[in-house]
């Protein structure tokens, strides 16, 4: 899937400048980090809704939804897919599967770049 990410994220990148009247990625980025993060959090809650509805079909378009907005929202932090990955591989090696951590475990805080 990292090959998949990586071009939605360049996609995105090469997207954001366009004229936002015929880009929903430029009108994203135009609305702030705020209608970003909605955007990830109202998919995020479709995905859930879905599953519980046991609507199999939706639960994967709507995560991919969700993986385009959180990508989107990636790009305007300035993370890349691959401090994701590196994120990810990190907590393997400690646990042995990519498991999440408990809040401010595992991980000294990071300094900006």
């Amino acid at each position: 899937m990292d090959d998949s990410l990586d071009r939605l994220y360049a996609s995105i990148l090469a997207a954001r400048d366009l004229d936002p009247a015929c880009s929903r990625t430029s009108r994203l980025f135009r609305g702030g980090v705020e209608k970003m993060a909605r955007k990830v959090a109202e998919e995020a809650i479709e995905v859930g809704f879905d599953a519980v509805k046991r609507r199999r079909e939706c639960v994967v378009l709507e995560s991919a939804d969700l993986l385009y907005n959180l990508s989107v929202l990636w790009a305007q932090c300035g993370i890349t897919p691959s401090e994701v990955t590196a994120e990810l591989e990190r907590r393997e090696a400690l646990y042995g599967i990519a498991e999440k951590l408990r809040k401010g475990a595992g991980h000294a805080p990071r300094k900006p770049a």
